[in-house]
């Protein structure tokens, strides 16, 4: 791993975001960094593990730790997993498959986005490890059908399907940095946006190198072939997944599915009447509904709403190893990160997402040594204290 990526460089993955802030253009940047209209949800994310403490078991010696779990049956080496982030290519060439090969070197899961740059099949190729697909409908039903069929054959072991998305979320840095005066075919609306590439020409030849603007090559609309990278807004808003929609996706994925957005209490339920084997409570990292509660604070809810009928997994606003080990402690079975992992891909490429890797599982390991705890299997509501209005919501 280049120098660059080691101490007194990067030491935290707010290092790696600095390192994406310089190395990528603005819009790219701000397209993983920032969240829904006064990202007021974002920010929440990240501060509701600061109102969780620990409580530590001082003189016990750990001199190892065990991180191992599963999550629906897929062996981790640590309760981590990478979660969907479309449109990956755009941050480093080959971003997909860069993430994957890394998260199977370090022998957790990736989950690839729809809406990716490389195909299904190369990614599962690029990972020695487990890989999980990520289900939107766009394209319809038949489109989506395809992918599944396309994602059993290239050895995908858990299909994840996101249901917080009936429209995509007002990002309003989104809107000020061009977005869809980029993504026109027309030059005069594009000129006031396109310096942000011209400074950043490292990114650029290597934008240029890889294809330039890429399909979805995974939203194979018949007769059409891949879809365009166009408004992926309107292609949600015309593919809303709903409750029913469950029943067909499990007939044909015929393996284990988690359920991706749950809120609440009575849609963890339902993800469980749903034939779910396990969910993620998330916020879609604060991207969608802005004014949502940080998903730490849901937990408490989901988990008393479901008991051990399902996995619960969480994913929101995770930057350090200390973060897992709260949601851990607060019940979660495992932890998705997005923009953790997001930042080293766009600093760095692959040696980026292993350094992210490598930073949360050592960050991991010293928090358990200094909680008093041989592993993350012991980890229980005994080791924190959680503040009470969390814990008063009752379930019926």
């Amino acid at each position: 791993m280049s120098r660059s990526l080691q101490p007194p460089n990067v030491i935290n993955i707010e290092d790696l975001r600095r390192a994406a802030r310089r190395r990528l253009p603005r819009v790219v940047f701000d397209y993983v960094d920032r969240g829904a209209e006064a990202e007021l949800t974002l920010r929440a994310n990240c501060r509701a593990f600061e109102a969780v403490t620990f409580r530590p078991r001082c003189a016990v010696a750990t001199s190892t730790c065990d991180l191992r779990t599963t999550a629906v049956g897929t062996p981790l080496s640590m309760p981590l997993i990478l979660a969907p982030v479309g449109s990956s290519r755009l941050m480093y060439p080959r971003g997909e498959e860069a993430a994957a090969s890394a998260a199977g070197a370090a022998g957790i899961a990736y989950t690839l986005s729809t809406l990716s740059g490389c195909c299904l099949e190369d990614v599962a190729a690029a990972s020695k490890g487990p890989v999980w697909y990520q289900l939107y409908l766009v394209g319809g039903r038949d489109c989506a059908l395809s992918a599944i069929e396309r994602a059993r054959t290239a050895g995908f072991s858990a299909l994840v399907v996101t249901i917080d998305t009936p429209v995509s979320g007002l990002r309003e840095r989104d809107l000020r940095n061009g977005v869809k005066e980029l993504l026109t075919p027309k030059l005069g609306p594009m000129l006031p946006f396109l310096n942000q590439f011209l400074t950043k020409p490292r990114w650029l030849a290597s934008f240029l190198a890889d294809g330039g603007l890429m399909k979805f090559p995974n939203v194979v609309v018949p007769g059409e072939g891949p879809m365009l990278y166009a408004d992926v807004g309107t292609a949600l808003e015309q593919s809303v997944v709903s409750w029913p929609d469950l029943y067909w996706i499990r007939e044909a994925w015929r393996g284990p599915i988690v359920v991706k957005g749950v809120h609440t209490g009575d849609d963890a339920r339902r993800a469980v009447d749903a034939g779910a084997n396990a969910l993620v409570v998330s916020n879609h990292g604060g991207r969608q509904l802005d004014g949502v509660a940080p998903t730490l604070r849901v937990l408490p809810e989901v988990l008393a709403s479901v008991g051990d009928r399902i996995e619960v997994l969480l994913d929101g606003g995770i930057r350090r190893g200390s973060d897992i080990a709260k949601a851990l402690c607060l019940g979660a079975r495992a932890v998705l990160v997005g923009r953790a992992y997001a930042y080293g891909l766009g600093a760095a490429g692959g040696a980026g997402v292993a350094r992210s890797i490598e930073i949360l599982r050592t960050d991991l390991i010293r928090t358990l040594k200094l909680l008093g705890c041989a592993s993350t299997a012991e980890l229980d509501r005994s080791y924190v204290d959680v503040p009470a209005d969390w814990l008063a919501t009752t379930v019926a």
